[in-house]
This record gives C-alpha cells, structure tokens and sequence, in this order.
C-alpha cells in the first residue's frame, strides 16, 4: 500500500513538473456528456443538431457517444478495433431503445444497462472495425500490460514502446478514407482517445488541411509525464494554433478541446 502511495505521489509530482504550457480561452457554457470516467467536454452549437460526428477509441465505456447521439440526435461513427469494445457496443446494439436500469460506474467498465438507448437508433450508432491512422494500412495493436484493461496502443506507451508486447493485427483508416466512406461532407466534432497515436493523426490532418470544428482530445503522453512529453504537447498545441484552433477547455489531466475560430 505505502509503495502505491508513493508511485502516486511521485506522478502527481512529474505532473506538476512536466506540465506542457498550454493557454486555455474557456468559453462559458461548455457542456459535459457522459460518465465521470468516460464524459468529454465541447461547446453546444447549432451544427451538432443532426450532425455526423467521428468517435474514436470506445472501450467499454459508450456514455458520451450514447447521450451525444441522443441529445442531438445525430449519428456517431465510433472508430475502435479493440475485440472488447467490439463486443461492447455490440451488446450496446441489442438494448436499442430500452431504458437504463442502473447508474455509471466509475472506472471506464459500464454494464450495458447504465446506458439510456431510449432515443437512440441502431443507425445512431455505427461501428467502424479500424484504427484511425495517417494511411489505410495493417498495425499493431499492443496490448495493455495489465490484462483487466481494454485499451490497446498503436505506439504502446504504456508497454515503454517495448515491440515485443502482445499484439494483435488491425486495420488502419486514414480520415479521408472513412469520411468518404460514410459520405460526409463536414465534420463539426470529433473525439480523439487512440492511446498515442493521437499526435501522429493530428499532424496529419494538418498537413492534409482536414479541419474539424471541434476536436476532443486526450494527449496520452501526459499520462506519462517528462521532458519529451512536455515538448511534444506543447509542439502540436503550437501547430494547431497555428491552424485557427484555440483551446477552450482542459480537465488538468490529459484531455483538452480545440475549437476552430
């Protein structure tokens, strides 16, 4: 126990250290959907209503792409291989329309039946088997080190990019690939939880000029805080910038929103 104590103390420390500086414009009457684990943060606009938004890394916890979906009544392209969260959301899939009947759990493990499907479509809801990625391709999927979590990695941080983790093989999407694919047009919002790789995608759809209007971002590196963590965010916090994103919200851990002025 004292030995946990202390590996939380020394994080929360290289937290404090090695905290990127990131200038944060919050705007009033940002909303927050979903659970405390699983909920992201982003302005209400008129554009969401009916919209198609771009979800990626699930897990096992749907809450926000569940109550997105029904507040707006919008559907959500959840991008997300991982075998467990394929199994998630196709239990998600056979409660449509029912109600819930329990409360969110904390931890990112929810039992379909905290989910309120009530207004929610099997079409709301639409599940792309992919990882998203700068290129259609096959990767590796590393596997997290402790066997009770679900989220594997494309770059596998929380292994120390050691390649010979367990993996598995998965395809790789490419963002115009998948917006052709579900023929749309414009992206108001988008989520990035992808476990490291998010830096590689955003770079990416930069350089291709693939602006989305409000970007949901967890930047993984700061889970895992030192000097090239710190340089890293601070480098595509600089780029986005200098894009016409401006960050309106971070929660003090590692997720940030971007909203493109």
């Amino acid at each position: 126990m004292l030995a946990n104590l202390s590996k939380r103390v020394l994080h929360r420390f290289a937290r404090r250290k090695y905290a990127p500086t990131i200038e944060v414009h919050r705007s009033s009457g940002l909303l927050k959907l979903g659970s405390d684990y699983g909920g992201w943060t982003f302005e209400p606009s008129s554009d969401l209503h009916g919209s198609v938004i771009v979800s990626c890394g699930l897990g096992e916890d749907a809450s926000f792409d569940v109550e997105f979906a029904s507040r707006y009544g919008a559907k959500v392209i959840v991008v997300d291989p991982t075998p467990r969260a394929i199994c998630h959301f196709q239990s998600i899939q056979e409660r449509i329309g029912q109600p819930a009947l329990q409360r969110y759990v904390y931890g990112g493990q929810l039992h379909v039946e905290s989910y309120d499907l009530r207004k929610v479509h099997k079409e709301s809801l639409i599940l792309e088997r992919s990882a998203l990625w700068t290129e259609n391709t096959t990767l590796k999927f590393f596997a997290p080190p402790n066997p009770n979590h679900v989220s594997h990695s494309l770059v596998n941080l929380q292994n120390s990019n050691d390649l010979n983790t367990r993996h598995i093989e998965v395809p790789g999407i490419a963002l115009e690939t998948l917006l052709t694919k579900h023929q749309i047009e414009s992206l108001p919002l988008m989520k990035l939880d992808i476990e490291g790789a998010e830096m590689r995608v955003i770079r990416n759809l930069l350089e291709k000029s693939i602006l989305v209007r409000q970007l949901l971002v967890e930047f993984d590196e700061m889970n895992f805080p030192s000097d090239r963590s710190k340089k890293n965010v601070e480098d595509i916090d600089r780029l986005l910038r200098e894009s016409g994103y401006t960050c309106r919200y971070f929660d003090g851990l590692s997720n940030f929103l971007y909203v493109l002025l």
